[in-house]
This record gives structure tokens, sequence and C-alpha cells, in this order.
């Protein structure tokens, strides 16, 4: 086709690979290129000895965003993707020895929060309905939809809307509200660590996490995590899309008001019309445009917190493990603060373990089992120097301290090999700026919608980007959102473009 667009994608994780395949269907000719050797990026998997780990998100949460997009890209999810649906989205254990299973089974949650709070169910219910009406209004105002101008964000409607948002108290002092047990209020609030934040500075918006957890529930693919990024390339590869391994990209090749192609680590060049950039925002403006006062700019953003995970293969299985167990511990608010105040982990850290086995046998060998554990922590930061492998020791030594309370106490000797992911791990692997897992940019309400870095340039107007960390946010949910939203304003400005030419 001789008038044929073309796009160059930079970085396969999943808003990249989802962008490709919405813009092979409108036409373009596509070339997407990886500084791995495997796609995916927060969404890869390791595989080692039969043991199956997934890197970053362990469940499909909000399960309705995944529908709708895929159905964007002519994909059936429930067809093309065999999902298992999380009855216990997770197991809370406590410092007393007391538990709560998030489950969509009402009346197991009914005769668990009352145990641990007399009334507590009907204002748990209060809050998910109230909180689910959050998530469906900020979806089709806030997250949903492109802003391209200052007055589509900057109006009455909008102040009135960032008010009815709750966007001006914090997450747990509007959870306390519902709960006087501080169980509850901690288990009503601790999934801000999603999104890389603290419930005691982020927006009471953020109720919406654990209403659509249980108000949609949650599901977990065969195959892990990695078979949406997985599921996805296969369909973009259909509709032409080339993906191109171990294609660092150096720097956006700019000219003028347009960025023409890209250079590569051994030298060599392409041009395209189109650059959608799925790195890392940050890293992008830092190291590979020339415009250093945006970088500059962005660099005095908040960004995220990060994580140190510890993904175990194990000899052996244990019973008092379900598929996500969370471990929350009484000094809560101070191990937050370590985390975003001091860049660092605290004594007593909160942290979860992934058990994928028990909803898909294939994540380790029979008999074995492949365990994931994520502990938050601070990003890097040069004001905070800090010893990872001293951390990672005392993080090591704090959950096995934790499982002896669930009566596992000889995990030490059944771990076959320990695969260590710290927040100069991630830097190194996924070029995310500090580490900063989620997102890399914070989620205050001043770092959304319009005030987000957008998804488009400002100089070089065919330079656009889609992930975490611009519009609508992290998550693998939000970045595919954040596809469906670049691909659609690529195909409108495009052919605004050609109509004035």
């Amino acid at each position: 086709m001789a008038d044929q667009r073309s796009a160059l994608v930079i970085g396969a994780g999943i808003a990249g690979i989802a962008t490709s395949l919405l813009l092979a269907q409108k036409g373009y000719m596509v070339d997407v290129y990886e500084k791995n050797i495997s796609a995916g990026g927060r969404c890869g998997n390791i595989i080692r000895d039969g043991h199956r780990f997934d890197v970053g998100a362990t469940m499909m949460l909000m399960p309705e965003v995944y529908r709708e997009v895929f159905s964007e890209m002519g994909l059936d999810l429930d067809v093309e993707l065999p999902v298992r649906p999380l009855d216990d989205i997770y197991t809370l254990q406590f410092d007393d020895g007391t538990s709560l299973s998030f489950t969509t089974d009402p009346k197991r949650m009914e005769k668990q929060l009352e145990k641990i709070e007399s009334g507590s169910y009907s204002m748990a219910v209060k809050y998910v309905k109230t909180g689910f009406g959050l998530y469906k209004e900020a979806f089709d105002r806030l997250l949903g939809r492109n802003f391209t101008g200052f007055f589509e964000f900057f109006n009455l409607s909008n102040a009135l809307l960032l008010i009815k948002l709750k966007t001006y108290v914090n997450h747990y002092r509007y959870t306390s509200r519902f709960f006087r047990s501080e169980h509850l209020r901690m288990a009503f609030t601790f999934q801000n660590i999603y999104v890389g934040q603290s419930p005691f500075s982020a927006p009471a918006l953020f109720s919406m996490i654990p209403a659509a957890e249980l108000s949609e529930g949650s599901m977990f693919p065969a195959g892990g995590m990695y078979a949406v990024a997985e599921k996805l390339m296969a369909k973009a590869v259909e509709l032409g899309v080339s993906f191109h391994f171990a294609r660092p990209v150096t720097r956006i090749l700019v000219d003028k008001k347009r960025a023409t192609g890209v250079l590569f680590s051994d030298g060599s060049e392409a041009r395209t019309d189109i650059i959608v950039a799925n790195a890392d925002l940050p890293y992008v403006y830092r190291k590979l445009l020339p415009r250093k006062g945006k970088s500059r700019r962005i660099e005095r953003m908040k960004f995220s917190c990060s994580a140190l995970v510890l993904h175990w293969a194990l000899d052996r299985q244990y019973s008092q493990l379900g598929h996500h167990t969370t471990f929350l511990a009484d000094n809560f608010r101070e191990g937050l603060d370590t985390i975003f105040r001091d860049k660092s982990m605290g004594d007593d850290p909160c942290f979860y373990i992934h058990a994928p086995v028990r909803s898909d046998p294939s994540a380790a060998p029979e008999g074995c089992d492949t365990l994931s554990v994520a502990v938050g922590v601070g990003h890097l930061d040069p004001g905070h120097q800090e010893d990872w492998n001293l951390i990672t020791e005392k993080a090591r030594s704090a959950v096995f301290r934790k499982l002896k309370t669930i009566g596992i106490e000889d995990i030490e000797e059944h771990i076959k090999f320990e695969i260590v992911a710290t927040p100069a791990t991630w830097e190194e692997a996924l070029n995310i700026t500090r580490g900063s897992v989620f997102g890399s940019l914070g989620h205050n309400i001043l770092q959304m919608g319009w005030f987000r870095p957008h998804n488009r340039d400002r100089r070089y107007r065919n330079l656009y980007f889609t992930g975490g960390s611009t519009h609508p946010g992290n998550g693998i949910p939000m970045v595919l959102l954040s596809a469906k939203l670049v691909s659609e304003r690529i195909v409108n400005e495009q052919k605004q473009q050609s109509g004035r030419e």
C-alpha cells in the first residue's frame, strides 16, 4: 500500500503491544522495538527449572476493563484467554493471629466482618457501593477519556466532579468513617500500594480499588499473567506487526517539531511517521530526547514507591498459603512512613505472597511450589542511600518470622533457589526511573488527568506515549486503557492533519 503510514513503538510492555495491535487494525505498518529478549515488561515472567514466576502483576483486577479493551482489539477475553475467578482475592493475616479472606461471597464476608466488628458488614456494603460508584464515575469522566485541551479538564463540571470523587480527604481518614477496627481500616486501604501510594496521603477516590475487587472480583489466567502479553502479541503478529527484541533505542531523532525516527545502540537507525514510547516516560525525556527542561520538570514530580520481590522455588507446598496471602503489621502507618518518607523499609514490613500453583498447577513441578514475596520499599533516591543487600536480608528474616505465626516453621530448608528483584533491578532491567515500579510517577490528584504527563508531546506532535507513567496511570487495566486512548488520539489527529494537507 503506497500511502500506508508507519508507526514505531518503543517497548513491548502490555501497553506497547496493545497500541501496536490497535494501530495495525487501523492500517498502520507497525514495528515494535524492545531492549530485552522477551515481551511483557512488568507483565513478564521468569521460568527456571520448571518454576514460573510472574514478574509484576499477579491477578486480573477490574476484569470489565480487560473485556472492554480486548473487545476493541477484536478479542473476546472469555474465549481467548482461559481464566479462573479467584473466589478469595486474598487472605489477610494480622499480627494478633486473626485473618480475613477478602471474598466475593457475601455470606462469608458478612460472617468474617461481624466477628471482627459488630455492625461492620452493613458499613462495608455502603463503603463498597459508594466506592464502586466513584470507580464508574472516575472511569467515565476522568480516567477513560483523552484530555487534549485545557478547558476539557478545567471547567465547573470537573471541579464539581473532583469534589464528588472525594479528592479532598485522604483514603485512610475516609475509611475511618466506616470502621472502628484498625484491622478493617487496614484491610480496606492497603490496596493503595497497587499504585505505589500511601492511604494516608492518597485521596479517598482510591476506595474504588477494594470496591472494584469486591464488586467485580478478580481472575487469574492459565499460564500466569504473561499469558495476557502472549495473547495480545499473537494477535498483533497476525495483523502484521513486527517485533524486534534485544534492540535498545538510545535516542529519538527529531527535526524541528517532528520526531523522525530512532537511533539504536548498534548505531543503526529506523525512520517512521509516528513514534509511540512505551518506555518509562521520565526515562524517555531524560535519556532519549534533547529537551532537558521538560525532563527536569518531570523529575520534580512525586514518584511511586518500589517493591522488593523474593521469588522462591520450593520442593514442597504449604496448605496455609492461598493464591494470595497478605500480612499486615500493626505498625501499618509507621511502615508506610518509612517507605514514603525515608525511602527505605521498616523493621516489620507488610508484604504479600503469590502462590500461583493454587490456581494453576503448571506454575511448578508436581509436588513443588512457586512463591513470589512482594515487600513494599522506598524508591531509589540519591538523598537516601540504602544497602539493598542488607534490606533484602532484613526482609527475608521478617517474612520467615511472620510465616512461623501461621505454622510454616521450616520454609528456609525447602527453598531450592531464590531470585531477588530490588529497586535497582527494576531500574536496570526495565529503565524504570528510580525503580519506582508502580508506574514510576505517583498518583496523587495533582498527577492525574490533565496534570499527568500527556500522551502526546507538546512540541514533537507525532511523538506519543503509552503505559503507566502517562494518562491514565499504572496497573494492567490502566495501561490497556492507555493503549486504547493513545491509539484513538493518533488516528483522530492524523485524520485531522491529512484533512489540512
